[in-house]
């Protein structure tokens, strides 16, 4: 392996990352883009676009709003450490970071009913107590977390019976708590300095690589069969398959990325995820709009890739030349100035 990539190229890889998170979490939302009403017609999920949907549900979906989950929680730690070490307050500066957010997601409600914006800002409020926290606390916190998610899921799979607990199974399965613990996973990855350990760690890595892709691959072959069976569980073994796929992707991310010519080639992409709060909003504008321009009456899984694709063709190009003449995207701007309250 090559040396170790420096710290400014680290910041380039978790942008690479990010740009990859936007590309998988554009393919669930453009089927959201529209709008189905009562009387209108449905998607078709016979032939080709059942297998392209089975595939979304194997690959994609929940997991790469996990990956931007996982780096929201890296980037609000290094936003907070970095407000501190230049003398600022950083509890209250996170606070006052998290409030604009909601504003923002807010407004892109009226855009977007689909915007995950609002409820990260919700959810990050959580993160607040951690800062302060012991790595040994908040990693009790995580295996925590993540045991009473598994379980809930696995209880309402294999006794869906327990109805009078049925509330309780459903709040810890939810997606909040998901959410929540690969936010404090990024939270905690950031605090313990791991991001710039990546060689040192690469074993210990490679053993996680290698135990979530075992596990992904059983996952995968359970939904495959509960998709085409259509079986009623089909959305609790996805959800059971979200943790392990993620650590599958972000360690397989992490150490291709130690490549500087991985890096080199996806450089285009960590352009997307350096405006990922741009491109993020954009997304339901450009692809409202061209499903209103083609009229398309429903968005088939076909329709979604090719949408998603063109719309991430065209967020390359716009954040490659953007970033010739700026250093920060327009809404990235907008978000610093409504946390700081001064232009700089």
């Amino acid at each position: 392996m090559s040396p170790s990539i420096s710290q400014k190229e680290r910041i380039v890889s978790l942008d690479i990352i990010r740009g990859l998170a936007l590309f998988g979490i554009l393919l669930i939302n453009v089927g959201a883009f529209k709008i189905i009403i009562e009387g209108d017609p449905l998607p078709d999920f016979s032939g080709i676009n059942g297998i392209i949907r089975t595939l979304i549900e194997i690959f994609v979906e929940k997991k790469f709003f996990s990956i931007f989950s996982f780096l929201f929680g890296v980037g609000l730690y290094i936003f907070a450490s970095r407000a501190e070490n230049q003398g600022d307050k950083p509890r209250l500066r996170m606070v006052r970071r998290l409030l604009a957010l909601l504003l923002l997601g807010i407004i892109h409600l009226f855009i977007f009913w689909g915007t995950i914006l609002p409820i990260y800002s919700i959810v990050g409020l959580l993160l607040i107590p951690f800062y302060r926290t012991k790595i040994s606390t908040l990693k009790k916190w995580i295996v925590g977390m993540t045991i009473i998610y598994i379980v809930s899921l696995t209880l309402k799979i294999f006794l869906p019976s327990l109805e009078p607990i049925r509330p309780i199974l459903d709040f810890f399965s939810n997606d909040l708590i998901l959410i929540f613990i690969m936010f404090l996973a990024g939270f905690l990855t950031a605090k313990a300095g791991w991001l710039v350990q990546i060689q040192r760690l690469a074993k210990q890595i490679r053993w996680i690589q290698i135990g979530t892709l075992l596990l992904s691959i059983v996952f995968s072959l359970l939904i495959w069969n509960a998709s085409q069976n259509e079986d009623n569980n089909v959305d609790l073994l996805i959800a059971l398959g979200v943790i392990p796929t993620t650590l599958f992707y972000l360690s397989t991310l992490f150490l291709l990325l130690e490549y500087k010519p991985v890096v080199k080639l996806l450089k285009p992409i960590s352009f997307v995820g350096q405006m990922s709060f741009t491109n993020y909003i954009a997304q339901s504008i450009i692809g409202t709009s061209i499903i209103s321009l083609i009229y398309l009456d429903v968005v088939s899984p076909k329709d979604v890739v090719y949408i998603a694709i063109l719309i991430y063709v065209i967020q390359i190009i716009f954040s490659t030349i953007w970033f010739k003449f700026f250093s920060m995207g327009p809404l990235e701007k907008l978000w610093r100035f409504m946390t700081y309250g001064k232009k700089n």
